[in-house]
């Protein structure tokens, strides 16, 4: 097949700054909404009791991903990653293999864009506060993309203090116990979802919500006297309502798919995002395979412009 270059995680972070990111992935929602970029739904693999496979598919820009990614949570026990695997970019023309490139700073530069794109289309425009809940490499890549956008300063709170401490001292934010985090204009939640860290308590007027943390079914970062109280956006339907943090009140009937609108369709300006002021926003982010291809894209493009090394293999 040729030599095609592997891009180690160092070399992702190396070619795509916050901003670009958060660009990239603002582009890839708006294209999968006006039907220009596919993605067949996430095919999950159970490898129980450790954890799961997750095979997600896109294909846009005459590119075509397979995104091969993992979550095992015992896996710091082992002094391994959670989160690992690969991202194989091909030629959408051809079927030639294109790239190979490690899937972490992938998932977490497109993690944490996704929170920024969303406030920035669906805050308030005078939120300037961040709360961060969960400051491990997910919840940290989101702060960033946040302060790239402009928000802070902000509060980091996690159970691992010197966690939120570390993070907040990069960003020039305070490390503060979780009610104070949830009490910011915007906030962020990056938890492992075992039980809600937001609730209806928390709440105040005006305020938008990232939750980034309930990724497959049975997991929730927030009460659901919370999210009845707001006006509910997704990343894409079929997928949180099967496995994001939306999917738990689908499943009791409490939300159907006329009560959340996705944010392509806000960010191609055919629905509505926030109507008022004081109105409570939530954003179910579950990662698209759309929003992977987008950061693919640009580290390929970084690496034939000259911008970026890789290493080469030969198949």
């Amino acid at each position: 097949m040729g030599v095609i270059p592997a891009f180690s995680n160092d070399a992702v972070l190396a070619a795509v700054s916050p901003g670009e990111a958060i660009e990239r992935t603002r582009r890839a929602f708006e294209r999968h909404a006006l039907g220009e970029w596919e993605m067949p739904a996430k095919v999950y693999l159970d490898s129980p009791p450790h954890g799961d496979f997750r095979a997600m598919p896109a294909r846009g820009d005459g590119l075509a991903l397979l995104k091969w990614v993992t979550s095992f949570p015992a896996n710091p026990q082992r002094g391994l990653p959670v989160v690992a695997g690969l991202v194989v970019l091909s030629d959408a023309t051809s079927g030639e293999p294109l790239a190979i490139i490690d899937c972490r700073a992938v998932t977490w530069l497109r993690t944490g864009a996704a929170a920024a794109v969303s406030t920035l289309a669906l805050a308030p425009s005078q939120a300037r506060t961040a709360g961060l809940i969960g400051c491990g490499v997910n919840g940290a890549w989101a702060a960033r993309c946040l302060a790239a956008s402009g928000y802070g300063p902000g509060v980091c709170s996690d159970r691992d203090a010197e966690a939120a401490r570390t993070l907040a001292d990069e960003l020039g934010w305070i490390a503060g116990p979780r009610d104070e985090a949830a009490a910011q204009d915007v906030v962020v939640t990056v938890t492992p979802g075992d039980e809600p860290v937001l609730h209806a308590s928390d709440l105040r007027p005006g305020q938008h919500f990232a939750v980034l943390g309930a990724d497959a079914h049975g997991k929730a970062e927030v009460d659901p006297a919370a999210i009845e109280r707001c006006s509910l956006f997704c990343d894409e339907w079929e997928q949180a309502a099967g496995g994001g943090e939306l999917a738990g009140p689908v499943l009791r009937g409490a939300v159907g798919r006329d009560d959340v609108v996705e944010l392509g369709v806000v960010l191609t300006g055919r629905a509505p995002g926030r109507r008022a002021d004081d109105e409570l926003t939530l954003f179910d982010s579950t990662g698209l395979a759309i929003q992977d291809l987008a950061i693919a894209q640009a580290v390929l493009e970084g690496w034939r412009e000259g911008r970026v090394e890789a290493k080469e293999i030969e198949l």
